[in-house]
This record gives structure tokens, C-alpha cells and sequence, in this order.
């Protein structure tokens, strides 16, 4: 993958993660926003082919999962107000040691 190729997967990545975070159901939804929006502020100048950057994508793809996970439309839309939400042992793993 260029370099051109993964920052434009990465932008795709981090929009789906603010669009996702903008519906979920949280009184902490605002500062996830905010976190989100900072992580990838502090981090836009590594290089996406290092190992530490691939492990910081992963758990930003994991995080994007498990907000589509509460999706209106993942969870049956407005007209079924009866869904679930089925949540891993370990869903998110532990943050590098930077």
C-alpha cells in the first residue's frame, strides 16, 4: 500500500469513527468525539507502514466496530425498539507502552 493509499484509508477510518460516534448512545458521546478528533490530530505524521501505527489503526478499526454495534440501523431501525448487544470478554486490547 503507498503512502497516498493509506492516508486515504486512514481519513475513511477516522470519518466512519466520527459518524458512528455521532449516534452513539452515551452521555460521554461529546468527548469521544473529542477523542477521537485528538488522537488523529497527534498522530497524523506517522508513518502508517510502522508497527506501532498498524497496532494504533487496529484498535481504531476494533473501536469502530464496537460503535456500529449500537447503530440504529445494525440494530433493527426505529420501528423495533427490541435489539441486543452481544459484548466480547476482552474487547479492546491494552494501549501500547508509548
Amino acid at each position: 500500500m503507498t503512502t497516498q493509499e493509506g492516508g486515504k484509508a486512514l481519513l475513511q477510518l477516522y470519518k466512519q469513527l466520527l459518524r458512528s460516534c455521532a449516534t452513539y448512545p452515551s452521555k460521554n458521546r461529546f468527548g469521544i468525539y473529542a477523542a477521537i478528533r485528538e488522537e488523529f490530530r497527534e498522530n497524523v505524521n506517522l508513518d502508517p507502514n510502522d508497527g506501532g501505527t498498524k497496532t494504533k489503526i487496529n484498535v481504531a478499526i476494533k473501536g469502530l466496530e464496537q460503535l456500529r454495534m449500537y447503530d440504529q440501523q445494525s440494530l433493527g431501525g426505529k420501528e423495533n425498539p427490541n435489539w441486543s448487544v452481544t459484548l466480547e470478554q476482552n474487547p479492546m486490547p491494552k494501549p501500547p507502552h508509548l
